[in-house]
């Protein structure tokens, strides 16, 4: 008599020793090999060999290499939108939450500096359906930070000449080209270059 085999399907033993770290390691790997090689070029097996898990685990958590990129942005912009939540609803002087929301995008921006470079170059490649979450997701985003521009122009803090808008976007324009300019290995921290974009923000919301 044949006895039956005890050992577990491989998916579940990769699904479950560990619910959190198979995903970090899927996408710190599928991170590394799509700023290697690019998106296009990298292949799901490469990715699930790199993390050391089946491609049966792989699927448990991301349905396509789509959603591996994705989630190489959004877990970025998630961490982004609850730092400033939680910047906005203190009961900080308005221009204290305007600094400490200008600072710490930059910061939270250069800390995963590769994964947003990744995503820009390779965004165009997503589905229709997933470039427009991502974009929706990020409108969001510069529509809650742009209330606290709005907010200091509605009290004669801010000027008011300029849209709000038009500075939300011009703010986020200079954080989005960090990935172009800034080395972790330069003279200024990523505190430092925060702080920098806080301060001229507000020194261009001085009013006259």
């Amino acid at each position: 008599m044949t006895r039956a085999s005890t050992r577990k399907p491989a998916v579940a033993a990769d699904v479950h020793a560990d619910e959190t770290s198979v995903p970090r390691r899927l996408l710190s790997h599928a991170t590394k090999l799509f700023a290697k090689k690019g998106f296009d070029r990298t292949s799901v097996q490469e990715i699930v060999e790199a993390a050391g898990v089946t491609k049966g685990a792989m699927y448990h958590y991301f349905g396509s290499k789509d959603d591996l990129l994705y989630e190489i942005y959004a877990r970025v912009l998630r961490e982004q939108t609850e730092q400033l939540e939680n910047v906005a609803v203190t009961e900080l002087p308005l221009r204290e939450r305007l600094r400490a929301a200008a600072s710490d995008v930059v910061v939270s921006t250069i800390a995963n500096l590769d994964d947003n470079k990744i995503f820009m170059q390779s965004m165009h490649q997503l589905s229709a359906e997933k470039q427009k979450a991502v974009r929706a997701e990020r409108r969001k985003y510069h529509e809650r930070f742009r209330t606290l521009v709005e907010e200091g122009q509605s009290t004669g803090e801010f000027r008011d000449d300029k849209p709000a808008d038009v500075i939300v976007d011009f703010f986020f324009g200079s954080v989005h080209h960090l990935g172009s300019w800034y080395r972790r290995s330069g003279s200024l921290s990523a505190r430092q270059v925060g702080d920098h974009y806080a301060d001229l923000l507000l020194s261009s919301l001085r009013p006259d």
